[in-house]
């Protein structure tokens, strides 16, 4: 059986902290820190055990975050001494978006001197939420800092929607604060960079379409390999929905030469089950044509309405007067994330995000213990 996450960090971390702490200020009782966590932490999950840690940093640390960010700062790795470095850092992380606010520049220089040894991108998010202009101000210095980690961490903690992160609600309604920073890592040389940057844009475009949408067709002319990866990664949520511009973007326009014909195996499905279908494309026009084939399944809600839900299909070409056949099979199959619905169902498939043909089938009744 696989280690619980939650013992990256346990006592051990907290007896390495209080080495570290102890090395850079010779005050320290290291005895009252361990005392401190030990009765508490063996019952606490990952991300509370980080925050024991990090409060008990409070109360040993000098209650002025300016004198206490040069002893955190003193406990990092450094050319001259080991220092900490992963999981034990999380509660520095914690400490700093606890303790730092009001010291925006010195939480800030700590935090960036961290991101080398662990990951700071949750850490600055408070700031940028509380100081956004003041905050973006300096994160934007980072994307031309010769280490990877500092410019990785101006992409990846200003993304609007980084997952298991807090929001930043005005960044999601307004992106363009950050899009300076996004154009000056969007070539950076390493791919780690590279792929922050298209996320920061795939969340943007989940609430700002157009804007990404333009975003990519401005950065498409003359592209790079690796750019044009990133340009299409940005947008893989766009593509995925249709957005015309997007798939423009990728020579995916609108078709009128391009017909599919579905054919369903049967329409009437069980559950657990496979829809099996066939979908004929045909090109009736006099030009080759690029195609993207994506299907949707019309899933029926409890009230009786349907919400769809598009699935990737694949990308080929067409040659006049050419047609093709492509074979699909969608499992129906018990899963946490959605509860199915017997009755009418419908299939759709999208060509070029364009809904080209649909079919209705039915969902048996879930089997019992199958919801």
């Amino acid at each position: 059986m696989a280690e619980p996450l939650k013992h990256l960090i346990g006592l051990h971390t907290a007896r390495d902290t209080a080495d570290a702490v102890a090395r850079a200020w010779g005050t320290f009782d290291h005895a009252a820190f361990v005392a401190d966590i030990l009765p508490v932490i063996d019952g606490l999950e990952l991300m509370q055990r980080g925050q024991c840690i990090a409060d008990a940093l409070h109360r040993h640390l000098p209650d002025d975050f300016e004198n206490a960010a040069p002893i955190l700062h003193a406990c990092l790795p450094a050319p001259d001494r080991a220092g900490l470095n992963g999981w034990a850092l999380l509660s520095f992380n914690q400490y700093v978006a606890a303790r730092g606010r009001g010291h925006l520049e010195t939480a800030l220089h700590l935090l960036k001197a961290l991101t080398p040894h662990f990951t700071a991108e949750f850490g600055i998010r408070p700031f940028i939420a509380k100081e956004q202009d003041a905050a973006l101000a300096i994160i934007s210095s980072w994307a031309l800092d010769p280490n990877h980690h500092v410019r990785r961490l101006a992409s990846e903690g200003t993304r609007p929607r980084l997952p298991w992160a807090m929001r930043l609600p005005a960044l999601v309604k307004n992106p363009t604060p950050i899009l300076p920073i996004l154009e000056a890592l969007i070539d950076d040389p390493e791919d780690y960079v590279r792929r922050s940057v298209a996320n920061s844009l795939n969340d943007i475009a989940k609430d700002h379409p157009d804007l990404v949408a333009d975003f990519v067709e401005r950065h498409s002319a003359g592209a790079s390999k690796n750019r044009l990866w990133l340009l299409k990664h940005a947008s893989r949520t766009l593509i995925k929905k249709g957005h015309g511009k997007a798939l423009a973007n990728f020579g995916f326009a609108p078709l009128d030469d391009v017909t599919a014909t579905l054919t369903l195996e049967s329409q009437q499905i069980d559950f657990p089950g496979e829809l099996e279908f066939e979908i004929l494309l045909s090109n009736t026009g006099k030009d080759l044509r690029t195609v993207l084939v994506d299907y949707a399944i019309h899933h029926q809600k409890k009230d009786g309405s349907l919400s769809p839900k598009v699935f990737k299909g694949k990308s080929l070409q067409l040659k006049p007067d050419e047609s093709v056949t492509i074979a699909k099979r969608h499992a129906f199959r018990p899963i946490t994330t959605r509860v199915y619905h017997p009755g009418t169902h419908r299939l759709e498939i999208m060509v070029n995000g364009t809904s080209a043909a649909s079919a209705d089938f039915d969902l048996a009744t879930p089997r019992d213990g199958a919801e």
